[in-house]
């Protein structure tokens, strides 16, 4: 299962730095300017700064990997895009192949 979300803003590469460096304190993240992916228990995640947004893509196995980890990416966005009026990614299902 896959799921994606867009939230368009000027601080996109700031956010993805952000949250990759804030991860690679207790996991592995490979990240550079634009992009960050790292593995958790319930799944994989890409962040990508493109085009003035912030790109997450988020897959698991199951449904409830799915929510838990856009709540860990959602969570940690609240805290670091709050001066950006931020409250949450409207994720959305990717069609199945």
């Amino acid at each position: 299962m896959i799921s994606t979300a867009h939230y368009p803003t000027p601080n996109a590469s700031k956010y993805v730095q952000q949250l990759a460096k804030h991860f690679a304190h207790k996991i592995e993240v490979r990240s550079d300017a634009e992009s960050a992916d790292f593995t958790m228990a319930a799944g994989t995640i890409r962040l990508e700064a493109q085009d003035g947004a912030f790109v997450a893509r988020v897959e698991a196995e199951d449904a409830k990997g799915i929510i838990n980890l856009r709540y860990v990416i959602d969570k940690h966005l609240v805290i670091f895009a709050f001066r950006d009026g931020f409250t949450g990614l409207d994720w959305r299902m990717a069609d199945a192949a």
